[in-house]
């Protein structure tokens, strides 16, 4: 807890007389008598919560209050996919977290930790990458059948157009859209299925993997997405990489072609059926929807020669290479749909834009992901768990 003779507030009422009732009187300079502006809060470095103080909003009802103890905790590690091995026991996946006690038990265990593992080995492998760069190896048939699904899933948008609507959220299209993702999702995983060295050991592999696939593009019923949904995503992507139908040599592919073309489509889908964001953070968020773009893109500027965090503010920059960064694209994109000043409607991108370098960015995104989104019950009450994402004690 700060010292409250430390704020702002306690320097402006050391340097001005008493107030008298219906006036207020500005901070004078002690040493010539003129008006003296209070010191601005010290920009968030990475190394320290970002400042509780700031004269120019309100305080957001949803403000982080656990940023200390986000800071100094570890930064999270790549580590490997646990293969699953033949016979499989495919089941349908279903929610196990309820409470925070739930939350630690999944934290704790293999698959907790190595799903984070995975979302950090995503990220470490397009360090220094642009979206246009070439592979390092060619795409895989499974990452080719997952962008043929995201392709499928797109053309359904055409043929899905929104409904005349009057309010600011919930265009009711979008459940017909999601009606049919549900009746094409086992036609959709199959082909995927299909790369596999041995595709009957995956027969029945989608009563398993659709429920993920179900859950990675919001909710039909509630015309909403949020970050809940971005991690089932992810989760679907960390069961077919725990089936050996994508490997290691494939992360850049699954970061570069796979989850900028689901980005891509989300984008497409919020602006069209107008989603609700699920869950938002309000201004103390990164985006309305979306947080892991925010961690890929900063891996990829990593050891940029010449785009640090502040080049954010520089419109000529955001322009010019939002498509060939997650990272810029995303501020575009905050900036196009929200108006006012960014540092009121995004406190918390702009605090990041006074961390020295990209490196940091991405580790403190990382340990952000992990308290923020795998660690929140009302986003993993959603989550699944099945024979490929097994729960604690089963």
């Amino acid at each position: 807890m700060s010292n409250p003779e430390s704020t702002p507030q306690a320097a402006a009422s050391s340097t001005s007389p008493p107030s008298h009732a219906g006036h207020i009187h500005t901070p004078l300079c002690r040493s010539c008598g003129a008006p003296a502006a209070a010191p601005a809060p010290a920009p968030w470095t990475g190394d320290s919560p970002p400042p509780a103080y700031r004269p120019i909003r309100m305080p957001a009802i949803n403000a982080p209050t656990n940023t200390a103890a986000i800071v100094l905790s570890p930064v999270p590690l790549p580590l490997p996919v646990p293969p699953a091995s033949p016979p499989f026991a495919f089941q349908a996946p279903a929610k196990r977290i309820a409470s925070p006690d739930d939350i630690a038990r999944f934290k704790d265990s293999t698959h907790g930790r190595h799903f984070l593992g995975f979302v950090a080995s995503l990220s470490a492998s397009v360090h220094g990458r642009k979206l246009s760069d070439p592979l390092p190896s060619p795409p895989s048939p499974a990452v080719s059948a997952l962008l043929d699904l995201i392709s499928a899933l797109s053309a359904f948008v055409a043929s899905t157009p929104p409904f005349p609507h009057s309010s600011r959220y919930g265009n009711p299209a979008f459940r017909l859209w999601h009606e049919k993702l549900g009746d094409s999702v086992n036609e959709l995983i199959a082909p995927i299925t299909a790369t596999a060295t041995s595709p009957s050991d995956l027969a029945g592999a989608e009563v398993e993997l659709a429920p993920y696939l179900l859950d990675s593009f919001g909710n039909g019923t509630r015309i909403d997405y949020g970050t809940g949904h971005e991690t089932n995503f992810a989760a679907f992507l960390y069961c077919l990489a725990r089936l050996g139908l994508i490997t290691e040599p494939d992360y850049p592919a699954v970061v570069l072609r796979v989850f900028a073309s689901y980005l891509d489509l989300m984008r497409t889908l919020q602006d069209t059926y107008l989603l609700e964001p699920a869950g938002s953070h309000g201004v103390w968020g990164l985006d309305d929807y979306h947080f892991l773009p925010f961690v890929f893109g900063a891996a990829q500027l990593i050891d940029h020669k010449y785009m640090k965090p502040k080049s954010i503010h520089n419109p000529d920059i955001l322009e010019n290479f939002s498509k060939e960064y997650m990272y810029l694209a995303c501020v575009m994109y905050v900036k196009k749909v929200k108006k006012g000043p960014f540092a009121e409607h995004s406190p918390m991108l702009d605090d990041i834009s006074a961390v020295p370098n990209w490196k940091k960015v991405n580790s403190g995104l990382l340990k952000m992901y992990k308290a923020e989104v795998l660690e929140k019950v009302p986003i993993m009450q959603h989550f699944l768990f099945g024979s490929l994402i097994k729960w604690y004690g089963s």
